[in-house]
């Protein structure tokens, strides 16, 4: 570090905002903030490459704050370096619509590269950014020209290596020797309970070095010097690096200084006056002398920084125009001239061949039809690539982080699906990861954090009922769907043939801010014939299958259901009882169409039964108190799905009964 200021009053000035902002706030962590404060001058003023006046510089370092309710340490350091953040927004320190929210959000406060605050996740979301940067840098470097070159930092504490999504996303960071991800250990001993050593005594360095990382072990935090040199030794390792560094929570705090009082509570004022008077800050609160401001100045560096690449990339430019193209298209999140077309040609392709296929296979054969075209794809599976079937001809896998287009990422569905959020935040490519649907389970806060951040994630969920049958109520989903469908800003799609999983996933591509799910089934399912009206309704999430000049009665379905619907409405026209057939393949989407197509497709005024082989109350939002649903209100069993499917009333007859039961016959 080049600074003539003593480094120890740089550090000071974090602790100083920490206390302070979370004393007016009369809420969140100081603990970690004044632990960690020595650690984030060695990075940040010796190490971290950024420019405040662009947050978002493609070639920047990666910084995430794992441990994200410490978020004031990350405030402070962006207040300090120079960013658009200024002492009023860190007086408004978790307040209504402020820019320093309780933890930090990307796209809420310039130079968050994530949103943290779930445990585990953040350091998994670095993984997916370390990747992404050394596939990107494969894939477009060229001698002379590193393009793409920067590192991914992550300050993390006990609570992020407790989770276990942890042990998933940093065993594979192992595998694929992923050298540019650093993470900062904050081993500080305590947690919200008190002293980790009744419920966390695990050998963290030994655990990282099975996973093959490269550890830095005994690093004094509160050294700054030390912790600099362990920084640009991890720099020269062909692993990833975890430095392990020993601090004390609260430092400077000469009453709760070690303790777990000051991990989530404000200190108190007088707490706070103890502790100014400890450190040697004599400044009032939310005062910072200039002589701090101009150590911290990261803006002529940053300029500098980005200057140097901009000229890189320039001449890289003129001596590789195409590349250079591509390459800024990716990184911009724009999809290739032509998609659209590309999507309408295979649509037409699925119309002209009239397949009855599972829509896991029709996923695939869509996944083949575009990635021609998206050399930005990066598939993946959770251990299950021949059942869910999202690998397509051609695609190459990683190995050792080092090129390809797919990713196996063993049976680490959580990890998966973090890594793919850091994926997308990172920028170059459009992850899609796959598992059966009753695993979504364990990756439900990943989707919730897609959802919360806006950004494109993928999901590809098989085995979509109790169609799975044999292998029973364990790998039978009910409730996740319905589950899915209350996450805001979330996408789904429960498609019923080829037709609609075409749809879908040119969808889901478009979708650059908004996450999506594709609900797949393992068994086949026949394709309806469509005109070209109602195929454009497939878009708008519901549209009208089948008609009826005189229906007395509207049945809606999805996925496999959409089948018993239409059979059931001839079964029901026999009797002399015309009904409308309604596919609704994305309730999330048609929700938000308007009003006037919303009731074009649902009238009011026509008693409605919903049919899907899911929970049941979700369709009650549709057909309301006087209408009926014929769904799951249990667990499956273990049984040939046709005897399933009888067995809880997915049946013809079923469905005319109720139906007749619902017009009062």
């Amino acid at each position: 570090m080049n600074t003539s200021l003593p480094v120890t009053k740089m550090a000071n000035a974090i602790r100083a905002l920490a206390m302070d902002a979370v004393q007016k706030a009369n809420s969140g962590h100081p603990g970690m903030p004044m632990g960690m404060a020595d650690i984030a001058v060695a990075l940040w003023a010796g190490h971290y490459r950024h420019n405040p006046a662009n947050p978002g510089w493609f070639n920047r370092d990666r910084f995430v704050l794992s441990n994200g309710h410490g978020s004031m340490l990350q405030y402070a350091l962006l207040h300090l370096t120079g960013y658009d953040l200024s002492m009023d927004d860190i007086r408004q320190f978790r307040q209504f619509h402020s820019k320093t929210p309780g933890h930090p959000e990307v796209h809420v406060t310039p130079g968050v590269d994530t949103t943290t605050g779930p445990l585990g996740q953040g350091i998994s979301n670095a993984v997916g950014m370390a990747l992404a940067e050394k596939l990107l840098a494969a894939e477009f470097n060229k001698p002379g020209f590193d393009i793409v070159d920067h590192y991914t930092y992550v300050f993390l504490g006990d609570g992020c290596l407790m989770e276990g999504i942890s042990h998933e996303s940093c065993s594979l960071a192992g595998t694929w020797k992923l050298n540019k991800l650093i993470a900062l250990y904050d081993d500080n001993g305590i947690s919200i309970d008190g002293n980790v050593r009744g419920w966390f005594t695990d050998d963290t360095p030994g655990r990282f070095e099975a996973y093959g990382w490269n550890v830095i072990r005994n690093v004094d935090g509160h050294d700054v010097a030390a912790v600099d040199a362990a920084i640009t030794a991890a720099k020269r390792s062909d692993k990833p690096t975890l430095i392990c560094c020993k601090t004390v929570i609260g430092k400077g705090s000469p009453n709760k200084a070690g303790l777990n009082k000051a991990h989530g509570s404000p200190l108190g004022d007088d707490e706070i006056a103890a502790t100014r008077k400890a450190l040697g800050w004599e400044y009032p609160p939310f005062v910072i002398p200039e002589d701090v401001y101009a150590a911290w100045d990261a803006r002529q560096k940053g300029r500098e920084a980005e200057a140097a690449w901009n000229d890189l990339f320039a001449r890289y430019r003129a001596q590789y125009p195409q590349e250079a193209g591509e390459f800024s298209r990716r990184i911009a999140g724009e999809l290739p001239a032509g998609f659209d077309d590309v999507v309408d040609r295979y649509v037409a392709d699925c119309v002209a061949r009239k397949e009855t296929i599972a829509t896991r296979k029709a996923s695939q054969n869509a996944i083949d039809a575009l990635a021609p075209n998206l050399p930005e794809f990066l598939g993946g599976s959770a251990d299950l690539t021949g059942s869910n079937l999202t690998n397509w001809k051609g695609c190459v896998t990683v190995r050792e982080g080092n090129s390809g287009n797919y990713i196996s990422y063993g049976v680490r569905e959580f990890g998966m699906a973090a890594i793919m959020n850091g994926i997308v935040l990172h920028g170059g490519f459009i992850p899609f990861g796959g598992t059966f649907l009753t695993f979504s389970d364990y990756c439900r806060n990943a989707i919730r954090m897609s959802a919360l951040m806006q950004i494109g994630t993928i999901y590809v969920f098989t085995h979509d009922s109790i169609g799975v049958g044999e292998d029973g109520p364990t790998h039978q989903p009910v409730e996740q769907i319905a589950s899915m469908r209350l996450i805001p800003g979330l996408e789904n799609w429960r498609p019923c043939d080829t037709v609609e999983t075409a749809v879908a996933w040119g969808q889901a591509v478009r979708n650059r801010k908004i996450p999506s799910v594709l609900v797949l089934s393992r068994q086949n399912l026949p394709y309806f014939e469509r005109t070209q009206d109602q195929i454009a309704g497939i878009a708008k999430g519901a549209y009208v299958l089948k008609d009826a000049a005189d229906a007395r009665a509207v049945l809606i379905a999805t996925g496999s259901e959409v089948q018993l619907a239409m059979q059931a409405a001839e079964a029901l026209a026999q009797k002399n009882i015309a009904v409308r057939v309604v596919s609704m393949p994305s309730t999330d989407v048609f929700d938000k169409q308007d009003a006037a197509y919303r009731d074009s497709v649902l009238p009011s005024g026509l008693p409605r039964v919903a049919i899907e082989a899911a929970a049941s109350d979700y369709w009650r939002k549709y057909v309301g108190l006087d209408g009926d649903v014929i769904g799951m209100t249990s667990f499956g069993e273990s049984a040939p799905a046709g005897k399933l499917f009888s067995h809880f009333g997915f049946t013809v007859d079923n469905v005319v009964s109720r139906v007749e039961a619902v017009l009062g016959k």
